[in-house]
């Protein structure tokens, strides 16, 4: 499947890349080559082959939420440096 010109003109303008005229003709015929190989691909039988979506089997690893009091509130304030009013006290930024 050959390449033409312009179409690798596409391609590179889609990928913001500015070619010259010799890189052109040398990429269209690279590209062929590989869009070729790529499509043997197509020649395999896959009859009785299931579509996978993921390689391994994949399942949740998350805990189940439970419901648990939190620390009390004079211990969570006690880790910062600041506190006034039951809050913390920060410096102004502005």
């Amino acid at each position: 499947m050959a390449l033409t010109i312009k179409e690798v003109e596409h391609v590179a303008m889609l990928a913001r890349l500015s070619l010259s005229q010799q890189e052109k003709e040398t990429f269209a015929v690279q590209l062929g080559t590989i869009l070729e190989y790529a499509s043997t691909i197509n020649q395999l039988n896959t009859d009785g082959v299931e579509p996978l979506d993921h390689i391994l089997p994949v399942f949740n690893v998350f805990r189940e939420d439970q419901v648990e009091p939190s620390a009390p509130r004079e211990e969570i304030l006690s880790n910062g440096p600041l506190i006034e009013d039951g809050q913390y006290r920060v410096p102004k930024i502005l």
